[in-house]
């Protein structure tokens, strides 16, 4: 008659003592430490980012403005004044601006200056002309 034997592995440490598979708290901790650190380093960078994101959509929207202004004085002779919130009605060919991009135009009969920035930018404020 055939005998079942059971094999069960187990682990041996040097010492002879069982060891129970698992972490040690001191292997957590070192792991917590390993993640805190790269969370310390990456989260500053990445706000950073992000602020130079809606500079970004801030110039991106004044240089369509100021193409806008520009094709609008070809077909009128002026330019025109506007903010972010009537650019995109006032002037012919811009159908809308970036959110939370606050924007100046002032113009006389023969030119224009604008301005734009972004309140969760870096601070950041471009003007146009460019200078």
């Amino acid at each position: 008659m055939a005998r079942m034997v059971l094999i069960q592995e187990v682990n041996v440490d040097v010492v002879g003592f069982v060891r129970e598979q698992g972490f040690t708290l001191v292997e957590l901790l070192v792991v917590m430490a390993i993640v805190g650190v790269l969370a310390a380093i990456a989260l500053p960078q990445y706000a950073e980012s992000k602020g130079q994101a809606f500079d970004s959509r801030a110039e991106t929207d004044l240089k369509n403005v100021a193409s806008a202004e520009e094709a609008y004085f070809v077909n009128h002779n002026q330019y025109r004044s506007c903010t972010a919130f009537n650019c995109h009605v006032l002037l012919e060919g811009l159908h809308s601006l970036s959110n939370g991009v606050q924007l100046q135009v002032t113009a006389t009969a023969t030119t224009f200056t604008a301005t734009a920035t972004h309140p969760q930018g870096t601070g950041k404020v471009y003007h146009w002309p460019q200078y």
